[in-house]
């Protein structure tokens, strides 16, 4: 029975609510799930996937007896949504809901990495979840204890009266099945180095079934061993006699009953003992385990060749490594090492840190206001360490270093420690940090020493600098300048005070308010401060985009008259007779040409604006912004992390060099884990150190901005033309052929050429064909639409925005505009400074209603609140620069409501982009933060699935 009608998205849902039961298959990723009914009506079927006939046992008259009923089979990487929407508490029914919860647990496991290669029955590469001890076993058990009938309803093919799979089984298959999907990737093989354990297809290996054994042995056989450390001869060592002797006794665990615990000896001693408690194939399994760990600790080679494995003497330098590296290579290999008791163990350390000491051991002093950390000033550690909870006199740190041998009596007890760990440990104690890089620790508490985390505590100035800015008091305002000519809102002299501690320490900062919360008058008032004070007085120069010049010429008149002000721009640009107060404002081109000219300058600020555009820390304008030094740095940017971290250290390295350490440890120590969500500790220890550092406020947080009017945001979906179909149609045709068959680079290529074009089509068929004089009226939804916009704002005599990241589409609608005497200008990447400036002062006097404007030359600096509308006409798929563009309307000074339009052509990639934006806000600034560069590694029907078109046409 096949169904032909395509299945709506309420067919997915209505699935949930069917019965759901496991079909298993060889290999386990084969494996289907059957949604069917009890009352034999046909289930929902997806598009293309059919209704078959399912055999299922169900109540009936006088017992059970096997039914014939309908149902959709689904492949288990399709089920697996189906399932989890049927777990999360819909009116789904139980046996869906059964596998659902199995679904999330099975998930669970595999994000945790309980994943084993294998062999299947039939020899096919296989994963498995694996090894499932402890609670993780008990969560299995409890749940297939909780299977109801439906979910198994599917009776075994044997012989005989029909039977059912046993509900533990049948879950164990269905988790192993999970297993066994979800790591086959687009770029599982680039892991494994071929198809094996990657592809979908299975592969035949019957070559590796002894490898698979011994895979299994060590981690879900049943047992696991460990070894169990003794010294002999303790009591009667003395300090001068023979040393103490040390083996490794090998003992047996159960894995179903972690207290069942024995010597490998004992399972050797014959039937009867505890070898029946540990099953037929013990011995079998613990020799298969010890060779894994003999291949991690050679030590334990010899127990491979001796009569019983039951224990190997060690030599001093063998327990030395057993104390360091041996326990984190057995440990790797799941085999735990117990020491005695009777011993203390493990040397650890901390430190105290700060300036060096004066004469009579005082403090050394702090640097004066206003006096940078300079990178040269090294402060060095005081270092302390314990061994067994005891705090080492130098002395006895050194005794333990000569003796070079792990078990020391020290203090009337013998004490196990690693001899290369002692000398790392003496060798400790020169160590010598910048003053900056000892900052950063006092703020964690901690310091990575020799790939070691350790314990740091800051004295002196040190600790009172800390404490400056971690502290209460480091939220009390300042006194605003006399000299501005304004009055700073109760946030905005908040952050003024902010500015004015962390900039008098002689430390950089990030000011990160969202667009439109006044962080330009904030930094003028900070200019005005310093120059209050002959220590820190000074120029200030201003890096900014071009199209930010005018409006910070214009504030610096407004808010501080009387401060000169120059542009170092074009070509008469020049700094000859500066004034001490005075502010010179250039570009980032500008910069970049001329940095060895302003790197001569005494400046006494150096402030960048729009700092993202210094976000990659590689590129010719980061690298010469560098070079122009200054008493305080200070970084303004709405948007901090646009894409990741690394950005966000670029920016606060600039602004306080060495503070978060090179970018690749902090990739590796901060970036990865945090990103990665699996390390909280990083998390907290990253926003400890850059917190003091980074100031960012929202309009939405309580207090900041309460005179903001309302913002209302509208997505109004379009159909497309027939012209517009036809074009999308033969775009995604010809360019998914081609696709298929093309791979790495040219693959990539075409698809962000795919995406744009199908972009540009949505916009207006003359955009795509790039027609010199194109018919613009009656071919574009989209334009259609911005017409009745724009009717009804212009009725209202209201101003509006339009937004597009092509200029190309901007002249457009520029020309059709004009056809239809709308008033209206386009700023863009061409536009020059000069006009760009009138076009602003033309639209805040109200006398153009329209602003064309293309998102990248104006989505950020421009302050637009003669503006109630603002319409996205195509989407940027990094919400961020989004915002960042509607900020030009919604800001301090707007005291109208803001209505925000984005216009979508309805059942195209756009669609399903709003759709995602819409679900997943804070993924997707993550993941789609690179724009079309983000699909490029889809699969081709993950493609396929994206760009099709859907809907009716008109």
């Amino acid at each position: 029975m096949q169904r032909t009608s395509p299945a709506t998205p309420s067919d997915l849902s209505e699935l949930a609510r069917c019965c759901a039961v496991f079909l298993p298959a060889d290999p386990a990723r084969s494996g289907r799930v059957a949604f069917w009914r009890p009352d034999g009506s046909t289930p929902p079927a997806p598009v293309q996937t059919s209704v078959t006939e399912l055999t299922v046992v169900l109540p009936r008259e006088g017992g059970v007896a096997p039914v014939t009923v309908p149902a959709v089979v689904l492949p288990l990487r399709s089920a697996l949504p189906v399932l989890t929407h049927a777990r999360a508490g819909g009116p789904g029914h139980r046996a869906a809901a059964f596998w659902g919860a199995a679904a999330v647990l099975g998930l669970h496991f595999t994000a945790r990495g309980l994943l084993l290669p294998g062999l299947s029955a039939a020899d096919h590469d296989a994963w498995r979840a694996a090894p499932l001890l402890g609670e993780d076993a008990e969560r299995v058990g409890a749940l297939a204890a909780a299977m109801p009938p439906e979910a198994h309803a599917v009776p075994l093919d044997v012989p005989g009266p029909p039977r059912l799979p046993d509900p533990g089984r049948l879950l164990r298959a269905f988790l192993d099945a999970v297993a066994d999907t979800l790591p086959r990737s687009p770029a599982a093989s680039l892991v494994t180095g071929g198809p094996a354990y990657a592809a979908q297809e299975p592969q035949h290996l019957p070559e590796q079934r002894a490898w698979a054994a011994e895979v299994a042995a060590g981690h879900d056989a049943g047992l696991r061993i460990s070894l169990r450390v003794e010294v002999r001869g303790l009591e009667a060592a003395a300090d001068d006699g023979p040393a103490p002797r040390f083996r490794a006794v090998l003992q047996v665990h159960s894995v179903s009953g972690p207290a069942r615990v024995s010597d490998a000896a004992e399972v050797w001693a014959g039937p009867g003992g505890p070898a029946e408690a540990f099953g037929p194939r013990a011995r079998t399994d613990v020799l298969l385990a010890l060779r894994r760990a003999a291949r991690s600790w050679p030590a334990l080679t010899p127990l491979l060749s001796a009569a019983v494995p039951d224990a190997v003497e060690l030599a001093d330098e063998e327990v030395a490594e057993l104390l360091g590296e041996g326990t984190r290579a057995l440990a790797a290999a799941g085999v735990e090492v117990h020491w005695p008791s009777a011993t203390a163990r493990g040397l650890t350390s901390g430190a105290t840190l700060g300036p060096p000491d004066g004469a009579g051991g005082t403090p050394g002093p702090a640097p004066g206001p206003g006096a940078a950390l300079s990178a040269d000033a090294l402060l060095a550690f005081d270092w302390w360490f314990a061994l067994g909870g005891q705090r080492l006199t130098r002395a006895e740190l050194d005794r333990l270093a000569e003796a070079n041998r792990p078990l020391v009596r020290l203090r009337g007890q013998w004490m196990l420690v690693d001899p290369d760990e002692v000398r790392r440990a003496r060798g400790r104690q020169d160590r010598k940090v910048t003053a900056v890089q000892a900052l950063g620790a006092a703020l964690t508490g901690s310091a990575e020493v020799d790939g070691h985390r350790v314990e740091v505590r800051p004295t002196g100035w040190l600790a009172a600098l800390r404490d400056r800015l971690t502290g209460p008091q480091a939220q009390d305002p300042v006194e605003q300048p006399t000299a501005l000519a304004a009055r700073l809102r109760d946030y905005q002299a908040r952050g003024l005070g902010w500015l004015v501690r962390m900039t008098s320490s002689g430390l950089g900062c990030c000011l990160a308010d969202d667009m439109g919360l006044g962080k330009t008058i904030t930094l003028i008032a900070l200019h005005l401060h310093r120059q209050q004070d002959p220590a820190t007085g000074g120029p200030t120069l201003v890096v900014c985009p071009t199209s930010l010049m005018g409006n910070w010429q214009r504030e610096i008149e407004k808010f501080a008259p009387g401060t000169p002000v120059r542009r170092f721009h074009g070509a008469r640009r020049d700094l000859t007779c500066l004034a001490d107060g005075e502010v010179v404002l250039t570009t980032y081109g500008t910069m970049r040409l001329d940095a060895p000219r302003l790197s001569e300058v005494p400046w006494d600020m150096v402030v960048a604006d729009e700092a993202q555009h210094v976000k990659n820390p590689y590129s010719a304008t980061a690298r010469q912004l560098r070079t122009i030094g200054a008493r305080a740095r200070v970084a303004l940017t709405g948007t901090p992390v646009e894409n990741n971290l690394s950005e966000l250290w670029a920016i606060l390295d600039w602004a306080t060099p060495g503070l978060l350490g090179g970018l690749g440890a902090f990739r590796t120590r901060y970036a990865q884990a945090v990103e990665n969500g699996r390390d909280p500790a990083a998390a907290e220890r990253l926003a400890r150190l850059v917190g003091p550092f980074l100031l960012r406020r929202r309009k939405s947080d309580p207090g900041i901005a309460p005179e903001l009017p309302p913002k209302t945001e509208t997505d109004h979906a379009v159909s497309l033309t027939a012209e517009q179909t036809g074009l999308y149609e033969a775009l995604v045709r010809e360019t998914l052929a081609g696709i298929s068959a093309a791979d790495g680079m040219a693959r990539r290529g075409l698809v962000v050429k795919l995406l744009t074009g199908l972009k540009q089509i949505c916009n207006h068929p003359a955009q795509f064909l790039k027609e010199d004089r194109p018919r613009i009226p009656g071919r574009s939804g989209k334009l259609e639409l911005l017409d009745e916009l724009l009717d009804t704002v212009l009725a209202e005599d209201a101003e509006v925005l339009v937004f597009t990241q092509y200029v190309r589409m901007g002249r457009l609608i520029e020309r059709h505009l004009a056809a239809r005497g709308v008033r209206s200008q386009f700023l863009h990447g061409g536009t020059p400074v000069a006009e760009r400036e009138a076009q602003v002062r033309r639209f805040q006097d109200g006398e153009v209603p329209v602003f064309l404007l293309s998102l990248k030359a104006a989505g950020t600096g421009l302050n637009l609140t003669r503006a109630e509308h603002v319409v996205h006409y195509d989407r940027w798929w990094n919400p961020a620069v989004e915002a960042q563009a509607t900020d030009r309307a919604y800001r301090i000074g707007q005291s109208r409501p803001v209505q925000v339009h984005r216009l979508i052509a309805e059942g195209t990639v756009e669609d399903r982009i709003a759709a995602l934006l819409h679900r997943k806000r804070d993924l997707a600034d993550a993941v789609l933060g690179s724009g079309e560069a983000a699909f490029t590694e889809l699969t081709d029907a993950e493609l396929a699935a994206l760009v099709e078109l859907r809907g009716e046409v008109r």
